[in-house]
């Protein structure tokens, strides 16, 4: 069986796409809560400005209705007089009219127009008497009988549209109300004959028959309106209605951010055990491959070391062997063991461990250890201190696997101290494992190295197989247990083992 890592590395980034789909849809979002706000706002506008229109219509011809009642038809068909507003009492009179009419009304301004000259002739503010204004196209609609209105802005300093002074303009045609008793003469209309043909314009100078027949429009009035601070109150329910859609879009990207990135580090979680899996399959293989192979040389080179050794021995006993055959044999039978050492590590190595698990306790294992190391411990000058002492550390274990493994990390330990130092061994109990600690003050593990102390036949010593660490990882992970390893140069090493202690964990049972 063959399987590939390609693109399984932790590196890899998943739902990249989703995460610029999740910005792009704020993004979009945003803008169209904006504009959504926008179209909102601008319906309230016309709707708004449409009530105040309609208000200011009602207002403008009542006023009309006060004027010719009050005004113009006292004047012309009681009085046979014409309108003049240079006229002090009747310019009083007017103002008076037509002040009475908009009371209440929040109307800022009225103007009277004279449509001969559109030169306004009246209005409550006295400074815009007798100027000449333009025509507008709102004026010429009034000109022939139509309501009709316009806004104006003056931009606020808030931005938005905040503070701005806005007002309605609304333009009426005076006309002369409708006869309420058509079957009765106008009396409109002896003034008319009266006149010989000549018709009365109010707010202007008499004008032929010729110029306007019937004079249907006597004038206009300009009816301006404040609509400031109801402008206010749109702007602030825009800026609400974008906020609120703003904050709603927020926490909808933000939750699909949160979901992405739990849904990210799972999968690249997951990736991240498939591609150690794979590493571990790939070096299982290998491994097994070498085994098979370190097995069956140490298996030829195991038996005649047998014989070479037994015959140095006997060699070294024979009587008629003077000193110097004696220590050739010696450092024969040293070699020999030496050698014989490393063949059965390969052996180890190469052997399949499988655990015979049964309850044991690590305070027995770890004590047993270093009364067996005690001796080379003290040769070396070398103090260790655990806390086990009144302890029961209770797991399912093989406790001869265990104990060939602790042995291994004390060898290495106490060989990386030549001018001797200290070995610190502690028992942390986890929730679902023990995790003991052999800290030692030796010379450490360079960083380039620290990678590397774990693989099988690596090794910095002069003498030794590198395989003592290997064994240790092989025996641990068949305890479903985990070996990591802090070191630094020159400050020492830091193995840390962890072992399930509960019979559901281990061994995969």
């Amino acid at each position: 069986m063959v399987l590939s890592n390609e693109n399984m590395g932790p590196k890899a980034r998943p739902f990249q796409l989703l995460k610029h789909f999740a910005w792009a849809s704020f993004i979009v979002l945003a803008v169209f809560s904006f504009l959504f706000s926008l179209v909102i706002s601008e319906n309230a506008i016309q709707i708004l400005k449409a009530s105040y229109e309609n208000n200011v219509i009602l207002v403008g011809e009542n006023l009309c209705r006060q004027v010719y009642r009050n005004f113009v038809y006292p004047k012309v068909v009681l009085s046979g007089s014409s309108v003049s507003l240079n006229d002090p009492s009747q310019a009083e009179l007017m103002d008076r009219i037509v002040r009475n009419a908009i009371y209440g009304f929040n109307v800022d301004l009225v103007n009277a127009y004279d449509i001969t000259k559109t030169q306004i002739v009246y209005s409550t503010d006295p400074q815009q008497i007798r100027l000449e204004m333009p025509q507008s196209l709102e004026y010429k609609k009034a000109l022939e009988g139509e309501n009709s209105s316009m806004t104006f802005t003056e931009e606020g300093s808030w931005g938005f549209g905040m503070g701005a002074k806005v007002a309605l303009r609304v333009y009426i045609p005076f006309k002369r109300p409708a006869d309420p008793n058509p079957t009765e003469r106008d009396p409109f209309q002896d003034v008319f004959q009266l006149n010989q043909g000549r018709i009365y314009v109010p707010f202007g100078e008499l004008v032929g028959p010729d110029t306007n027949e019937e004079a249907p429009i006597l004038g206009v009035f300009e009816l301006n309106q404040d609509m400031s601070e109801q402008n206010d109150s749109i702007v602030r329910f825009q800026v609400f209605v974008f906020g609120l859609s703003v904050l709603i879009m927020g926490l909808i990207f933000l939750s699909l951010l949160l979901i992405v990135h739990k849904a990210q580090g799972m999968i690249e979680r997951r990736a991240k055990e498939r591609y150690e899996l794979v590493a571990q399959i790939h070096q299982a293989e290998r491994l097994a491959a070498l085994g098979e192979m370190v097995a069956s040389v140490s298996h030829e080179i195991k038996n005649p070391l047998g014989i070479i050794r037994s015959t140095s021995e006997l060699l070294g006993e024979m009587p008629e062997a003077d000193e110097h055959h004696k220590r050739l044999a010696r450092v024969i039978t040293e070699e020999s063991t030496r050698l014989n050492q490393i063949v059965t590590e390969f052996l180890d190595f190469a052997r399949p461990e499988i655990p015979s698990p049964h309850d044991c306790y690590l305070e027995e294992i770890i004590g047993g250890l270093i009364s067996f190391m005690r001796p080379e411990l003290d040769k070396r000058g070398i103090e260790v201190n655990h806390d086990l002492n009144g302890r029961s550390l209770k797991l399912l274990a093989d406790q001869g696997l265990l104990y060939r493994a602790f042995l291994n990390i004390l060898i290495n330990a106490m060989e990386s101290m030549e001018d001797g130092g200290g070995i610190a061994i502690r028992v942390e109990k986890e929730r679902e494992s023990y995790c003991i600690v052999f800290e030692d003050t030796g010379c450490g593990i360079s960083e380039e190295n620290a990678d590397n102390v774990l693989k099988p036949f690596f090794t910095t010593k002069n003498k030794g197989s590198g395989l003592g660490l290997s064994i240790v990882k092989k025996i641990v992970e068949a305890h479903s247990g985990t070996v990591d390893i802090q070191s630094r140069e020159g400050e020492g090493t830091k193995i840390m083992v962890r072992l399930p202690h509960t019979e559901g964990r281990a061994f995969g049972s």
